[in-house]
């Protein structure tokens, strides 16, 4: 959630930017409960201190009856306004938690999704030869790639079996990043190219749960429960619809050391989504999925450093695309797209030959201390505590980058070449 302090000090700024993100919030309302939240604290503070005295007079030795009646007037009185204290507390807790982080400066103003900016276009459409490309799931099913047939029968639409060369090549993905991600000499020539003034430590591979309790996530900002998240029916836990949501939550309440940071987690998990609201979309292949397996990044740092973190999760993601010789747009979204915790975010939108189309395949938020705050997560910097920053960004959603990969290597039989980088990862094979 944002800084009361910043709302306090510039409502009118913060009314203009949830109206940015499309968010119908009543600022006036949360300022009003705020000023109630703060007279309770100062009653309750006044009670509990008068209360004290009276207890230190009873000590030193029998007290009178007017003592003992203002005691117990006291208690009830106490009693009453912790009540309404809690109560009041929990309804401004809720209603400041709605307002959305407020967009950084260089974030374009939109309505919507159209109005993301493409600010760069990298690499080149291939050639195909004599042929016109097709789209990965004709190729998938002359290879025996995948099987959505029998996954309907098993689990419903929007699921999928992975079969054969594609497993192979997913896991060749898995090692490829494992291995880049974790090399200090690639994190600092990505630093050292970008200009960045931060650490060059490698990414720290991590499994993450897919389950979460309901009080962490919804602090992470991530708990879209009618849109996206799955329930489980008897438990207090939901699947995870992101790798990061169970990586971003991962501190919970605690302070980290500041000579740890910045943390980097590469996490791989499954991860399921619901995808309502998308009815008749993407339904062939494999590209919109209610369960699909994800590379995530996870970095936690300091204030300061939080901004050039965003920078090097975008080069990273930049890097890993141009080893694979894929053609994309970079992307900065608008306020309309970025979503409610993220200060920031870009997309990189991959060349989809088959389909004719660029399809979202990445995606990089940054959060400021928008999620540190309701996680309470804190570094101790110079003797004082002070809320993180949180960025997480995608390194490959397997599904989506399987599919680039088949439609843009594809051959004119239907074999589909390996990219050469991830060859050494599956016994110097170079089709499927």
């Amino acid at each position: 959630m944002i800084d009361i302090q910043v709302l306090r000090a510039d409502p009118k700024l913060v009314k203009q930017k949830a109206k940015q993100k499309q968010s119908d919030v009543d600022v006036d309302a949360i300022l009003s409960l705020d000023k109630e939240r703060i007279e309770l604290i100062q009653q309750v503070e006044a009670l509990r201190q008068r209360r004290n005295e009276i207890s230190s007079k009873m000590k030193g030795g029998k007290p009178d009856q007017a003592s003992i009646d203002e005691g117990k007037q006291i208690k009830i009185e106490l009693a009453d306004r912790e009540k309404l204290l809690s109560e009041t507390e929990s309804d401004f807790k809720e209603l400041l938690g709605a307002i959305p982080n407020l967009a950084m400066e260089h974030v374009p103003v939109g309505e919507t999704e159209d109005d993301n900016v493409i600010t760069k276009t990298v690499g080149e459409k291939p050639q195909f030869d004599g042929f016109e490309p097709r789209p990965h799931w004709d190729i998938a099913k002359q290879r025996d790639l995948f099987d959505k047939e029998r996954a309907v029968k098993i689990s419903g639409s929007r699921f999928v079996y992975l079969k054969g060369g594609l497993v192979r090549l997913q896991f060749a993905i898995i090692q490829f990043v494992m291995e880049t991600l974790g090399d200090e000499e690639v994190i600092k020539k990505l630093v050292s190219e970008n200009d960045l003034s931060i650490s060059t430590k490698p990414f720290n591979p991590i499994l993450p749960p897919a389950l979460l309790k309901t009080e962490p996530y919804k602090a992470s900002a991530r708990l879209n429960a009618e849109e996206v998240t799955y329930k489980l029916a008897d438990d207090d836990l939901w699947l995870n619809a992101s790798a990061e949501h169970t990586l971003a939550t991962m501190y919970w309440n605690e302070t980290l050391p500041h000579k740890d940071l910045p943390i980097r987690y590469i996490g791989y998990s499954t991860s399921f989504r619901r995808e309502a609201g998308t009815y008749g979309k993407d339904t062939e292949g494999i590209i919109r999925l209610h369960q699909f397996d994800k590379l995530e990044m996870e970095i936690f740092s300091d204030a300061d450093s939080g901004p050039d973190e965003h920078k090097l999760m975008i080069a990273v993601q930049e890097h890993l695309m141009g080893q694979l010789g894929l053609h994309y747009n970079f992307v900065q979204k608008s306020t309309a797209d970025i979503g409610k915790p993220n200060a920031s975010g870009v997309d990189l939108d991959c060349w989809f030959p088959g389909q004719n189309r660029y399809i979202e395949t990445h995606t990089a938020d940054y959060m400021t201390d928008y999620q540190a705050r309701d996680l309470n997560i804190k570094t101790k910097k110079d003797g004082s505590n002070e809320l993180v920053h949180t960025n997480d960004a995608t390194a490959f959603a397997l599904s989506r980058i399987l599919a680039a990969i088949v439609e843009n290597y594809q051959n004119q039989d239907g074999t589909v070449r390996v990219p050469e980088v991830l060859q050494k990862y599956m016994g110097d094979r170079k089709t499927i």
